[in-house]
């Protein structure tokens, strides 16, 4: 499978989907669009992470990065991951547990969820 981000929005969050395998190679991708958003104003993102099938530790840091980075502009990150979480074998959830970094992040199930909120900026 071949690597993808794309951009949408959704209720005013800039909403990013990413797919495929999020490791050293394809990470710098995903840093990039998520400071592009920063970058275009916005301060409300949600990350789908459903369609990921595999991350490594790059992965988890542009991941801490992306929340610190929102979190120094007063702006709101939320991740969404399969509904069954760990148990359906959703590996960014396995990974984020197991390094003991999931509760930093607002997770979700799903997109109507994720931007069920109005967001902070326009």
């Amino acid at each position: 499978m071949v690597f993808k981000v794309t951009g949408d929005e959704q209720g005013g969050w800039s909403v990013l989907q990413v797919a495929g395998e999020l490791d050293l190679v394809t990470s710098p991708v995903l840093r990039q669009r998520v400071h592009d958003v920063v970058a275009q104003g916005r301060h409300d993102l949600v990350l789908d992470l459903s369609e990921v099938f595999f991350c490594d530790s790059s992965g988890v840091g542009v991941l801490i990065a992306a929340r610190r980075l929102f979190r120094s502009c007063q702006g709101r990150l939320r991740l969404i991951l399969p509904a069954g979480g760990a148990e359906e074998g959703s590996h960014v959830n396995r990974v984020l547990g197991a390094l003991g970094v999931r509760r930093l992040f607002d997770v979700h199930p799903d997109l109507a969820s994720a931007t069920d909120e109005e967001p902070l900026s326009a």
